[in-house]
């Protein structure tokens, strides 16, 4: 499955060129299965083999990065924190939620949130949904919009750099990523669970 969608992905890159990598880094923000570590390679490569330049191949990626996470942020609006109120009212029970842990969440994203957007453009699977919160905080849309470019031109800078010394050895990309990946989920696995036990050591001491 991976081998059809990266040969799909490439074809469109190789037969639109600044237009297909515009295009497929939109795509990646909505849909990520479709993966940057195969995108911006890729277009790497297509610098010493093609026409593209690195400067295009950066601008038609972060551009794309911009407008599939400002999607996402229109999304993340329609899910504010009233609609929440009413889900929690009514299946708080079953969730073990109430409205006050739905405050004390947007007030977290508003404490750490513009630095969460910029770190999370860098991380697998979280650089395209950190754009949904962002949209439920109401966070300022400059701001929004300026630490996403930032976090997407250094994380695409890097691998359509990568992609450019590697030449056809670019998929090679995949593979480390496949590492780094794992290495992030760990940390945001470990992080959760300890968010967990915090959480029931708290709910004790709240019964005591």
């Amino acid at each position: 499955m991976e081998d059809i969608m990266g040969q799909w992905v490439t074809s469109i890159m190789e037969q639109f060129g600044y237009l297909g990598i515009f295009l497929m880094m939109t795509l990646e923000n909505l849909f990520p299965p479709i993966p940057s570590e195969i995108i911006l390679p890729f277009g790497g490569f297509m610098t010493t083999s093609s026409t593209l330049t690195y400067i295009g191949v950066l601008s038609a990626a972060t551009f794309g990065a911009l407008i599939g996470a400002m999607l996402l942020y229109c999304i993340g609006m329609l899910l504010d924190v009233g609609r929440l109120e009413k889900i929690v009212d009514r299946y708080g029970h079953i969730l073990r939620l109430k409205r006050s842990d739905i405050h004390k969440a947007d007030e977290w994203f508003d404490k750490y949130g513009y630095w969460t957007v910029f770190f999370c453009r860098m991380v697998p699977l979280l650089r395209s949904l950190i754009s949904i919160p962002a949209g439920m905080g109401r966070m300022n849309f400059g701001i929004f919009i300026l630490l996403t470019a930032l976090g997407s031109i250094i994380w695409n800078s890097i691998l359509i750099g990568i992609g450019a010394v590697l030449g056809e050895n670019w998929h090679h990309v995949a593979a480390f990523m496949d590492v780094y990946s794992n290495i992030v989920y760990a940390f945001i696995i470990a992080g959760l669970i300890l968010c967990i036990i915090w959480y029931i050591r708290r709910r004790r001491k709240e019964k005591l």
